[in-house]
């Protein structure tokens, strides 16, 4: 009987409690939603375009998430007061049209107070528009265990979100062709003005043959075809085939394939190809630039001596100087990382370098991805230094990440 009076009273005790709880819930006052003015206080002066740039909040606690395009001075009203991560992202462009990947954060942020001025600081990376996006030239052993070297591409990739007409675009290697010690000495007045090639090609066309849409990539092959059949070396980590452009030498044993043919401009004070019937980049890394003549300007390294040297310490080839101004990206490859003190360009074109670290092991190098555009298209590191910027022995790949191929590929047609 004493265990049922017991049981009777805690029971008494409970409903009393929840009668009392339901009380003070129906006494509770609405939520009240407040406004907040969110500003950004950006690393990158003089920029005046933010229009693909955006703000989100997120109160992980209570499920809400709010996205918006982003307005030095966003008012964003309705909040619910809580605890917030802000976040400010994308893409801004200063007057010259310069484009730059912005990030700032702040992590749970209390948003109570209506009216509050929520300053962010951002940082940003300049986007440059153009630029290589994976390099493969080590090389492959074949399942006899010889060298196979054709297989070497450039991958190059539209990291802007402008259309860029290829026409005209100049693809060189520099000299010398392989890190060494035994560097050439070039003429002092040249300072820091020019870098020095051992060859040079362009991209034909007429001016708008080639365009390349945002997130769109291209690659120049040495030999465009398919290097896995077995004529060729089935041991090959690439398919070149789909490539846009070539390296072709008119060597009746590796024929022109259905890529489009790059236009050679340079070798050893020419415009002939030379003696040689291949053209290959070293398989210990070299140094690559692209470049692009502005308009107006003549650059012509055959026919204008102000645009050729030799190496003053001796020897009788003659390298194509070419504008520090004009060059649109660089990368410097390696044997080894101890040869980065033996830079074939300066810093401002590219401060470090990357390496793969052997000969004909069938890997790549490949340029860091920081996140994906609107349409899932990556946007690629780029801060002038290939030690940082780039992903080393990786499987080669064409359009990795996701790029896309342009609509003028032979394989679409």
């Amino acid at each position: 009987m004493n265990y049922y009076k017991t049981a009777l009273m805690l029971f008494a005790v409970y409903a009393l409690q929840a009668c009392t709880a339901f009380d003070d819930a129906a006494k509770a006052k609405k939520v009240e939603y407040i406004g907040i003015n969110i500003k950004a206080d950006f690393s990158v002066a003089g920029l005046s375009d933010f229009s693909n740039l955006k703000v989100s909040l997120n109160n992980y606690d209570e499920g809400i998430v709010i996205e918006k395009p982003f307005e030095n001075g966003l008012l964003i009203d309705s909040l619910i007061p809580g605890i917030y991560d802000i976040l400010i992202s994308g893409r801004a462009d200063d007057a010259a049209g310069e484009s730059f990947l912005m990030s700032g954060a702040l992590e749970k942020r209390a948003l109570l107070t209506n009216g509050e001025e929520i300053r962010i600081p951002a940082d940003g990376v300049n986007v440059k528009p153009l630029i290589f996006k994976e390099i493969y030239y080590c090389g492959s052993k074949t399942p006899s265990s010889t060298n196979w070297f054709r297989d070497q591409f450039y991958e190059i990739y539209n990291n802007s979100l402008d259309v860029i007409f290829l026409d005209g675009l100049y693809f060189a290697n520099l000299y010398p062709v392989a890190a060494t010690a035994t560097l050439p000495e070039w003429p002092q007045s040249d300072a820091n003005k020019f870098v020095y090639a051992d060859r040079i090609w362009k991209i034909p066309g007429k001016g708008t043959d080639y365009p390349l849409a945002p997130g769109e990539s291209f690659v120049i092959s040495q030999f465009a075809a398919n290097h896995q059949l077995e004529i060729y070396n089935p041991n090959s980590p690439i398919n070149c085939f789909s490539s846009e452009f070539e390296f072709n030498m008119n060597n009746a044993n590796f024929p022109d394939q259905p890529a489009f043919d790059m236009q050679h401009v340079f070798y050893n004070g020419q415009a002939g190809m030379g003696s040689m019937p291949q053209y290959l980049t070293s398989v210990f890394g070299g140094a690559y630039v692209i470049f692009r003549v502005p308009a107006g300007d003549a650059y012509d390294p055959v026919n204008d001596p102000e645009m050729q040297t030799k190496n003053l310490t001796g020897g009788s080839s003659v390298y194509g100087k070419i504008p520090v101004k004009y060059v649109l990206d660089g990368v410097e490859a390696v044997d080894n990382d101890a040869k980065a003190q033996y830079k074939r360009m300066p810093a401002l074109l590219d401060a470090g370098i990357t390496s793969v670290g052997d000969t004909y092991i069938g890997q790549s190098v490949a340029r860091k991805c920081l996140g994906q555009n609107p349409d899932g298209t990556p946007i690629l590191q780029d801060t002038n230094n290939s030690t940082a910027d780039f992903d080393r022995n990786l499987i080669p790949q064409f359009r990795r990440y996701n790029s896309k191929m342009p609509s003028w590929n032979h394989t679409l047609k």
